[in-house]
């Protein structure tokens, strides 16, 4: 058997409307239902953290740090030469890469709070404007 329903030409150049149904399952959600702002207040969860943990994973990190540093001047007690704008003296090297390292924390803050002031400024200013 033929059919013999007329085919819809389309122009060339130009892209044919399809008119077949879609077929596509449905991705939008569903409006989740909203539960009373008290009930999610009584509800806790329990396992959330809290600034006591916080500091207890803080002084648990700086422990392992500490204990880092430690083994760091344990390994490195050999006497090193040092000379700055004129002094010079002997000292471990654990001691003067350590006050080399915070000599340059100390800059990087220092610099880093120079523009957190800058930015904090134009802010201001732009809030009056």
């Amino acid at each position: 058997m033929s059919n013999d329903s007329p085919t819809p030409v389309t122009p060339p150049g130009r892209a044919a409307e399809d008119t077949r149904p879609d077929t596509r399952p449905d991705t939008r959600e569903a409006p989740a239902e909203q539960a009373p702002a008290s009930a999610s207040r009584d509800t806790k969860d329990p396992l959330r953290g809290s600034r006591t943990s916080g500091i207890w994973v803080a002084v648990v990190g700086l422990g392992l740090v500490l204990l880092l540093l430690v083994v760091f001047i344990a390994q490195n007690t050999q006497s090193v030469s040092v000379s700055f704008l004129g002094w010079s003296g002997q000292t471990p090297l654990a001691v003067a890469l350590l006050i080399a390292t915070a000599a340059g924390l100390f800059l990087a803050a220092v610099a880093g709070s120079l523009r957190i002031l800058q930015l904090r400024r134009r802010v201001r200013r732009e809030a009056r404007h």
